[in-house]
């Protein structure tokens, strides 16, 4: 580790990501049935997430509660174009089910472009990076921060939703966008298809762990760690906080879109409960348990969480989400850096007192040993002034 602040070496990372992508690609298809796996690639997207807000909110200090946000727009914008496209099979009226059911049968214009493949990959990231830039420059410039920032997120996503309960006719309002069967031409219907699904979202997640380790090893990343701990020295320097800032929040952003785009054809819905306040909440609570701060540590903590409320919930349907709430609380009053952090305090318990990198006891006899010994060096130095002849 590089001065405690959670980034691996490149061979650390290497290592993790290869340990990832055996884990994910070979172990896991083979040990779980077709429903389990379906049901990893979910938490495999809210690993993604994780990612993104271990990039925000571990390296760069920004409490970020309003992820279902960006979570929304991609996976709104993914669900619109596969409504469309099962309107138009078998040579369909092109109008999605639900609107002909709620709404007067026609397509609002700004559906319209989605029924493009190409638009549709294009709005997961330029959107949500959009947004995110535009709410950044505005929050940051200000220097708006802490907990102000955390409540304008989590104030966000409460609107987002509220927006989007309201538009039965386009939406679907609480019922979502539902009942996809084709995702760009392929069956949802046929097991091999959602196998892929699942292969595409954990190659996106380990692509996200190599693009956060590199990131973490940049110059970036060093600027947004700076930014972060000492953002009046930053600004002396002639460096903007505020846009560092944002592109680390855009950054988070365009994963999380692409992580609710995926979340679409593997889930089968998208509905405001999917991306409200406590989803997004979620979010956080599970880069806390794994580690803010660590590169794998928000994948593992994100994962480990949605497994817990998967299973816990099953058996304690009423209790869950106090057992969400106690989790969160034990792991900043006991261990602040997440689950993580044991690794580093194994490894320093484990390490000999000797070794490498292990700071040697101080002597209180050296400093004077070294003040005699200097006394008693002859030099070669002049004591007076130099006399010329």
């Amino acid at each position: 580790m590089n001065g405690g602040l959670g980034v691996p070496s490149r061979r650390g990372s290497l290592v993790g990501t290869g340990a990832l992508a055996v884990a994910l690609l070979v172990l896991a298809p083979l040990v779980l049935s077709d429903f389990r796996l379906a049901l990893l690639g979910k938490f495999i997207c809210f690993a993604i997430v994780a990612v993104g807000i271990g990039i925000a909110w571990g390296r760069g200090g920004m409490l970020t509660l309003g992820q279902g946000v960006f979570f929304g727009i991609g996976g709104y914008a993914m669900a619109m174009h596969l409504k469309l496209a099962d309107a138009e099979l078998g040579g369909g009226s092109g109008v999605p089910d639900f609107m002909l059911l709620y709404g007067d049968g026609t397509v609002p214009w700004w559906w319209e472009p989605f029924r493009s493949p190409l638009v549709t990959l294009l709005a997961v990231l330029l959107l949500p990076a959009l947004v995110a830039t535009a709410l950044g420059l505005a929050i940051f410039t200000r220097r708006i921060k802490g907990a102000y920032f955390a409540i304008l997120s989590q104030a966000l996503v409460a609107a987002f939703v509220v927006l989007l309960v309201g538009q039965q006719q386009t939406t679907g309002g609480t019922n979502g966008l539902n009942g996809f069967r084709s995702f760009f031409g392929y069956s949802l219907a046929d097991p091999a298809n959602r196998t892929t699904l699942y292969y595409l979202a954990a190659g996106v997640l380990i692509a996200s762990v190599a693009l956060s380790a590199a990131l973490q090893r940049s110059r970036f990343g060093e600027l947004l760690v700076a930014t972060r701990d000492a953002e009046e020295r930053v600004r002396f320097l002639g460096y903007d906080p505020a846009l560092v800032k944002t592109a680390a929040f855009a950054l988070a952003a365009v994963l999380a879109g692409v992580a609710g785009a995926l979340f679409v054809p593997i889930v089968g819905i998208i509905s405001p409960a999917d991306i409200g306040v406590v989803p997004s909440i979620i979010f956080i609570v599970g880069v806390a348990v794994g580690g803010r701060a660590g590169l794998f540590g928000p994948v593992l903590g994100a994962i480990g969480v949605a497994w817990a409320e998967t299973s816990l919930s099953e058996a304690f349907p009423s209790f869950w989400s106090y057992f969400q709430g106690a989790l969160l609380i034990a792991v900043i009053a006991l261990l602040p850096g997440g689950a993580a952090s044991l690794v580093d305090r194994l490894r320093e318990r484990l390490r000999p007192r000797g070794s490498v990198g292990a700071t040697p006891p101080e002597d209180p006899e050296e400093p004077r040993r070294s003040a005699a010994a200097r006394a008693d060096q002859p030099t070669d130095q002049p004591t007076g002034q130099e006399v010329h002849p």
